[in-house]
């Protein structure tokens, strides 16, 4: 397998193409791209993509934001970000949150596989939007909140 990092990142402006591969709406992601700790995920030293975590509780840190360029996507790397993001944080956070839309389908799996649970549900999140979201003929509505324990 390639060799997955994350890297801090300081010129977040830079990066904000990748956050918008997973967030379509510019003035959302203005809002939080300067928030919490931002990640570049890094593949044989090549930037793959992005992730960002907010906290959100004493306890509790927020997958944001995790993006990765199509070259990269369905080859681990997203799982290998997870795991190396639950190692930097498990020290600080005893949850990781993420939240994703009720049509992202491959987001609900994906986050299954990695261990997340349904945690609650944000009833029409997804109606402040400006425009539409639907995938899979689904419009996004809800946001679907994931849980994870990271800390023993």
């Amino acid at each position: 397998m390639s060799e997955v990092q994350l890297q801090q990142v300081k010129d977040r402006e830079s990066l904000k193409k990748y956050l918008l591969l997973a967030d379509e709406d510019e003035k959302i992601v203005e809002g939080y791209l300067n928030e919490g700790m931002m990640y570049a995920i890094t593949v044989n030293q090549e930037v793959a993509g992005v992730c960002l975590f907010i906290e959100i509780e004493d306890e509790t840190i927020e997958l944001k934001n995790l993006a990765l360029d199509k070259r990269y996507r369905r080859k681990g790397i997203g799982k290998k970000t997870l795991e190396i993001a639950t190692e930097i944080h498990h020290r600080s956070y005893t949850y990781m949150e993420v939240g994703t839309a009720n049509c992202s389908l491959d987001n609900i799996a994906f986050y299954q596989k990695a261990g997340f649970r349904f945690h609650k549900i944000k009833k029409d999140f997804f109606l402040r939007y400006p425009s539409p979201i639907v995938e899979f003929g689904i419009q996004a509505l809800d946001m679907v909140v994931f849980r994870k324990k990271i800390k023993e």
